[in-house]
């Protein structure tokens, strides 16, 4: 639902102010199923809205839960015909996640595939089909609400957004494609999703995740929002990096670190850098000295994750290897945590998601 075309629409019809509220507060807190449901607007106005704004702009096509039911990835087919997945984490009461229980989060994707090419992601071997628009970024997040809202999707306690809890806590841009790369849109739906007439999500429990790309970080950095800022790294050195990511050899980790560094001095924000940890190829002890060498800042944090299989070459470090890793930049004074992986039995975990049918 494009909102400035919505409000456009209804200021043409003669209608109050007020409705335009009315109806956010319809489709992002009450989060109908139709308009029919809007019941606080006439039936006239709900029939054209039914005709001229659709509720949601993607079809499902999948949607699948893990065996130990604490994700679940949803197959999106565009209005175009592309397709998209999206991911919830739902952080169950267990002793890794005592600090995030009963905290849901919707991973969403910005692009329908991606041109990055990353050597270890599934989605970059789909090549980028096209971007998302606003609408179809935040309708991802909308489908998770409404599906727990209505019907709950295994939650133990599936809570309401009318009394006031949030149903979805974060968002994370960490699906399919590159948000830097549809800039516009992807600020535009983290703006849809804030609005204190919408969805009402605080704009600290949003996070962008880029490969690199430095002049959106620099964007980033001017805009009058603390959302957070997270760097997939995954290599300390230029010949690592530019084997893994290709975008590497348009900004090497010079530039990459100084676009980082003018952004914590401008904003104060934390920046998290991920890293996947790969066997024999980023997990050796000099890997983790190169690494803590460019976390020279206080406010840089380090997530190492393990790596899962997307079909190619690599393997993904021991969990000696990973331990040995974790307790060298820790020695060296890093801040660094091991992030806990979700949906690799549904190809819902970091770097899984290709638009794949799982049944």
């Amino acid at each position: 639902m494009d909102i400035i075309k919505l409000e456009k629409f209804l200021k043409e019809k003669g209608e109050k102010e007020y409705r335009l509220k009315q109806i956010k507060k319809a489709v992002f807190c009450g989060l109908i199923n139709n308009w029919d449901e809007a019941s606080i607007l006439s039936k006239e106005l709900r029939a054209e809205l039914k005709k001229e704004f659709p509720i949601a702009s993607l079809e499902l096509l999948n949607l699948i839960e893990s065996k130990n039911k604490d994700s679940a990835k949803a197959v999106f087919k565009l209005n175009d015909g592309n397709i998209i997945e999206t991911v919830l984490v739902k952080h169950l009461n267990t002793k890794e996640n005592d600090a995030k229980a009963g905290r849901n989060t919707v991973c969403v994707s910005s692009q329908a595939g991606c041109v990055m090419n990353c050597g270890f992601c599934a989605t970059g071997k789909m090549g980028l089909k096209r971007n998302l628009t606003s609408e179809e970024i935040v309708d991802q997040v909308l489908f998770f609400s409404r599906l727990i809202r209505h019907q709950g999707l295994s939650l133990d306690n599936p809570r309401t957004v009318l009394g006031g809890d949030k149903i979805i806590n974060n968002v994370v841009f960490m699906g399919m494609g590159e948000p830097f790369l549809n800039y516009d849109n992807t600020i535009k739906a983290i703006r849809i999703l804030n609005d204190k007439d919408g969805f009402n999500l605080g704009i600290r429990h949003i996070s962008i995740s880029t490969c690199g790309i430095a002049p959106g970080i620099a964007r980033f950095a001017d805009e009058n929002f603390q959302a957070n800022l997270a760097i997939s790294l995954h290599a300390a050195d230029d010949k690592t990096r530019s084997k893994l990511m290709p975008i590497n050899d348009t900004y090497p980790l010079v530039i990459l670190m100084k676009a980082v560094d003018d952004y914590v001095k401008k904003t104060n924000r934390k920046v998290m850098f991920e890293y996947l940890l790969i066997d024999d190829v980023n997990d050796r002890s000099e890997d983790a000295i190169n690494l803590a060498k460019l976390m020279k800042n206080s406010l840089y944090h380090v997530n190492l994750i393990k790596y899962h299989d997307t079909g190619g070459n690599f393997k993904p470090s021991s969990q000696a290897k990973r331990t040995q890793f974790f307790d060298t930049l820790k020695k060296l004074g890093v801040s660094v945590t091991f992030r806990v992986s979700f949906g690799e039995d549904i190809l819902a975990a970091c770097g899984q998601l290709a638009g794949k049918m799982i049944k």
